[in-house]
């Protein structure tokens, strides 16, 4: 397990064990108008169904052909306003549709792209694509400039999970401004509407040698901007080493610049709950290192699906003796166990668009979710 805050190892790393995976993943707020993006990339899309049966079948020898990451190369863009989803998109599709600016950093997904410019220090991004089981066509364009970077590297060796296979995360852009605009065209012109966005961002990339669940148990992330400290935190129990965490906290002072990173991390979970289709989760969390403790309570779902959480939350943080003032921030769980599941894949079919494979899950997931949408403008 390898943690970097090293944004030259951001690029592509063209990873082609069967399996692997790499993404990118973009997420900001706009907390005066209520509008939060989460934008990624794939090379190998991690949670494909697709992807999981053919290695599955591949591992025990129903087909001979091992898949490739290259094949399961995926886009998800999705957007919330006041907490309601309005678009979620997630397309996956053969080699062609990924293509990357090596030996720079960026990729591109059919017509959704995103480009570091190293002489303007930012992340451009371009997002535009067809989305017709909602009626709409989504085109925006958002600009990521970072505000700070840590300077932190770790090569966990003694952490080591049953697979024997690689992990990384990069963190490249710990806190960004973001700037941009969102053109959402429906098939009627009166359903046409544009949004312009001003807010903070994050900015980080994953990737691994073999499917998540040979190397990971479960997996909790989040972050929290306030106007005194920024704090990101990173913890992720891998198989076969314990149950002994590797777990970072990395700490930003926006008064003095001071920069903390923590990794000998106390970690406790509390109050476990599982949905119909989601995962066993701590929705308290709680972290310790010296000084410094924080406590995250994860209140808000955003998404959710048979493997993956995501949160509004609330952090207490108590920072050499002083109590903070209690903020808000963003939290996510994942237990890729449930990728292995038959019936979970099936129903995480209905969410992932396979370019050139018919979905009667995925047709109708989208029709029932479109009815809602429309439900909610006509009362809102």
């Amino acid at each position: 397990m390898n943690i970097t805050t090293d944004s030259l190892q951001d690029l592509w790393h063209k990873l082609d064990d069967p399996g692997s995976y790499e993404w990118w993943y973009f997420d900001a707020e706009d907390e005066a108008q209520g509008i939060s993006i989460v934008i990624v990339w794939f090379f190998g899309f991690a949670f494909s169904p697709y992807y999981i049966s053919h290695y599955e079948e591949w591992k025990s020898a129903v087909r001979s052909d091992p898949p490739h990451p290259g094949n399961h190369a995926g886009f998800s863009f999705q957007l919330y306003e006041n907490g309601r989803e309005t678009v979620n998109f997630i397309k996956e599709g053969q080699g062609g549709l990924f293509d990357s600016v090596l030996p720079e950093i960026g990729a591109r997904f059919e017509g959704s792209s995103f480009f570091c410019d190293r002489l303007q220090q930012q992340y451009n991004l371009t997002v535009d694509f067809e989305f017709p089981a909602r009626r709409k066509r989504v085109q925006g364009t958002f600009s990521f400039r970072p505000r700070y970077r840590f300077d932190y590297s770790r090569d966990s060796d003694g952490f080591t999970s049953n697979s024997g296979s690689s992990l990384q995360w990069i963190l490249s852009v710990p806190k960004a401004e973001v700037e941009g605009e969102i053109i959402l065209n429906g098939y009627r012109s009166a359903d046409r509407r544009e949004l312009r966005f001003r807010g903070s961002g994050y900015h980080d990339h994953n990737l691994g040698t073999a499917p998540m669940y040979e190397s990971i148990d479960r997996w909790y992330w989040g972050r929290a901007f306030s106007g005194r400290y920024d704090l990101i935190y990173y913890v992720i129990f891998l198989r076969g080493s314990n149950t002994v965490p590797v777990a970072v906290m990395m700490l930003n002072d926006n008064e003095t610049g001071l920069q903390s990173v923590m990794d000998d991390v106390i970690i406790a979970e509390d109050n476990f709950r599982r949905g119909l289709f989601a995962p066993t989760h701590g929705k308290t969390l709680r972290l310790r290192n010296g000084s410094v403790s924080v406590e995250v309570r994860h209140q808000e779902v955003l998404d959710a699906g048979p493997f993956y959480l995501r949160y509004g939350s609330r952090l207490s943080m108590d920072i050499d003796g002083c109590r903070q003032d209690e903020v808000r921030g963003i939290s996510e769980f994942l237990n890729p166990i449930s990728l292995r599941s038959r019936i979970m894949r099936f129903f995480t079919s209905s969410r992932v668009l396979r370019d050139g494979k018919p979905s009667t899950m995925y047709i109708g997931y989208n029709f029932f979710k479109h009815q809602i949408d429309w439900l909610n403008r006509k009362i809102f």
